[in-house]
Order: C-alpha cells, then sequence, then structure tokens
C-alpha cells in the first residue's frame, strides 16, 4: 500500500450529488481525458458539505476542519501536491495526500472525502490509479451533453444505481 504502480489519470472534481431515496452523498470525479470515466465515491454529510461550499466559495463565519487545515499548512510552508485516489478495497476508497516541505515530498494516506475537501481549497490536481477507474469507473452517457448545467442529477444517480446493480462482489476478490 502507498506506492503508486501506474501512472495516476488527471481527474476533475464535477460536484456533490445525493443518492435518492436514501439522501446519501456522494461525491463526483470524470476523467479529463480519455473515456471521461466517472467514479461516483459516497461520502459522509459534513464532507459533502465542506466539498460544495469550497465549491460554491461559500464563506463561514470560523474555519471549518478543512479551512483549518489548509490554513494549518500554508502557515507551516506546506504546499499540497496532488490529491490520488489509490485504491477501492472491500467497497471503501483510499487515497493519499502528496505534500511538499521544506525540499522534500511526503505522502500521507486520507479519506478521498477529506482530500478532495482539502484538493478544493488549495487548488491542487485530483488524480486516481487506472486500476481504481478499471474496477469502478463508469461511462459517460451518450445522451448527456458535455456541458455540467445540462446533467441531470437524477439522471446521473439512476446511471449511478444501474452501475451498482451491476458490480459482482466477486470483482473485489483480489
Amino acid at each position: 500500500m502507498g506506492h503508486v504502480s501506474s501512472e495516476p489519470i488527471a481527474m476533475e472534481l464535477i460536484g456533490v450529488r445525493v443518492e435518492l431515496p436514501t439522501n446519501t452523498p456522494i461525491v463526483l470525479l470524470r476523467e479529463t481525458t480519455g473515456a471521461r470515466r466517472y467514479l461516483s465515491i459516497f461520502i459522509g454529510a459534513p464532507e459533502a458539505t465542506a466539498i460544495a461550499f469550497a465549491l460554491e466559495q461559500v464563506d463561514t463565519p470560523r474555519p471549518l476542519t478543512h479551512d483549518l487545515m489548509k490554513n494549518v499548512l500554508d502557515t507551516l510552508g506546506v504546499t499540497v501536491v496532488q490529491v490520488v485516489v489509490t485504491e477501492l478495497r472491500d467497497q471503501t476508497y483510499f487515497a493519499e495526500l502528496v505534500l511538499q516541505a521544506f525540499g522534500e515530498t511526503h505522502v500521507i494516506s486520507s479519506r478521498p472525502s477529506d482530500a478532495l475537501a482539502l484538493a478544493v481549497r488549495v487548488g491542487c490536481p485530483v488524480l486516481a490509479l487506472p486500476e481504481v477507474l478499471d474496477m469502478a469507473g463508469y461511462p459517460e452517457d451518450p445522451e448527456d451533453v458535455d456541458d455540467d448545467e445540462n446533467v441531470d442529477p437524477d439522471e446521473m444517480v439512476e446511471e449511478f444505481r444501474h452501475f451498482i446493480d451491476s458490480v459482482n462482489p466477486d470483482d473485489f476478490a483480489s
């Protein structure tokens, strides 16, 4: 664990959606090139809020946890180089923060939700390992126009449900 085995793929954070009827928040990532596959990652409500606030540039009266983390890193002169979604194991995603401090690179294990909430705040690249996309990525619906404003969240959630239904638990056995 922790060592990048293949070249990570650039992703863009599309946003936070709520999966109905369970009202479970998901964060949606999409490959910036190539097949432009999506990754949907279930996250907690506080992290969903933190990501949505950062995306919408909502000012909070006091720093939220991820704002605090950014402020601490900035104050200490640490740069967040990138965030990498590294693994999907037992239906749980894993991520790493790649930090640069005083000429040294540090890799820190993180939940994807926390890593993404921080990435949005610092504006660093978000990447995913190809094996994660091969396992869990799903294609764009050809009927969707390549314009985020026209993406119907219900349609996207339905698409995600089809994906979940098509997953065979054996696919996750190593």
